[in-house]
């Protein structure tokens, strides 16, 4: 399936980024990422294809449980390449780390993805 740039950078925040079943996140992995995306960390990396971005989304998954990955603005667009800001952390408490992702889509798939840490934004209340 061929899906937006907008919407494969949600999926990826909420299908493989928040979600803790593995095999529910291998799935989103495949149908969302190109067979030799590749997917650029600040942390680490860059991680090449959709096995070794598994093995890194279990690796952070472990480390970070209970987050979850929530955008605070819609994704901009700009040709084939998107980004949207986001905010992670223990659903009901206040977010731990924010950041933006860039997406560079090839065929309805992403072929790669910068993520930026940022600054945590000042949310209104109940974001």
């Amino acid at each position: 399936m061929v899906y937006t740039v907008s919407t494969l950078l949600l999926r990826n925040l909420s299908d493989v980024s928040s979600e803790i079943d593995p095999v529910r996140w291998r799935k989103a992995i495949d149908e969302v990422w190109h067979e030799d995306g590749v997917f650029y960390d600040p942390n680490g990396g860059p991680y090449r294809g959709r096995d070794e971005i598994d093995r890194v989304a279990g690796k952070v998954r472990a480390t970070h449980f209970d987050f979850r990955y929530q955008p605070i603005s819609a994704p901009e667009e700009i040709d084939d390449g998107r980004r949207v800001r986001w905010v992670s952390g223990t659903p009901g408490r206040p977010p731990e780390y924010a950041g933006t992702d860039f997406v560079v889509a090839r065929d309805g798939k992403i072929a790669a993805l910068c993520m930026f840490l940022d600054k945590l934004p000042q949310l209104r209340p109940g974001v």
